[in-house]
């Protein structure tokens, strides 16, 4: 593979903000979606998220060709629910775009802490991650599963080769976080102005 795993979605960032700054939504799933290839090469231990950040770009996704031009912005889609009074519905495009940006909230922190831990396990790196970001939001069963499904976590070493490709995989690995964790923050900021930032799993 030409550069790394994550030669895409850096490429994909660049895109994904209007010249007036505003977020834009295909381009930002886009970059989701460019995400996925890189959660597939954790295996099982990864089944549980990339089945939920699947899920939750179709759903968005859906949404937006629904009216491209209506839902150009990706927060208009939570805007838009907002104003029908529907924006807390379990599948709601306002949830879905909580729990992506969570979901990419823990990727953004696993992958951080394969930058800065490089003793680290990759069972430990992906736990350590789990307890910063999704935990706190899951009830007792996803945090059981999610716990299980950690211990399916690939070796170390096999992984950083197999997403190494030919680029230099940690300078992409900063990349990523330096780049990507802006536009997360940006999500929950505007999340929380609306007063939906914090909503648990059911």
């Amino acid at each position: 593979m030409e550069g790394t795993v994550f030669t895409p979605a850096l490429e994909g960032m660049k895109h994904v903000k209007s010249e007036e700054g505003e977020m834009l939504a295909k381009p930002f799933l886009e970059v989701c979606k460019q995400i996925l290839p890189v959660i597939d090469k954790f295996g099982a231990a990864m089944a549980l998220v990339k089945t939920d950040i699947g899920g939750n770009v179709s759903r968005l996704e859906s949404r937006y060709s629904s009216n491209p031009s209506e839902f150009n912005h990706l927060y208009s889609m939570v805007r838009a629910e907002v104003e029908a009074k529907t924006a807390k519905g379990s599948s709601s495009c306002t949830n879905g775009l909580l729990w992506l940006t969570r979901a990419m909230d823990f990727l953004v922190e696993l992958f951080r802490n394969l930058l800065e831990h490089r003793d680290w396990a990759m069972s430990q790196a992906c736990s350590d991650s789990y307890g910063k970001t999704l935990k706190k939001f899951h009830g007792w069963l996803a945090s059981s599963s999610f716990t299980v499904a950690m211990k399916l976590a690939p070796d170390r070493k096999k992984f950083m080769d197999v997403i190494g490709g030919t680029g230099d995989i940690y300078a992409d690995i900063e990349k990523f976080c330096t780049t990507f964790s802006p536009l997360l923050e940006e999500n929950h900021k505007f999340l929380a102005s609306v007063g939906l930032d914090d909503l648990k799993a059911s």
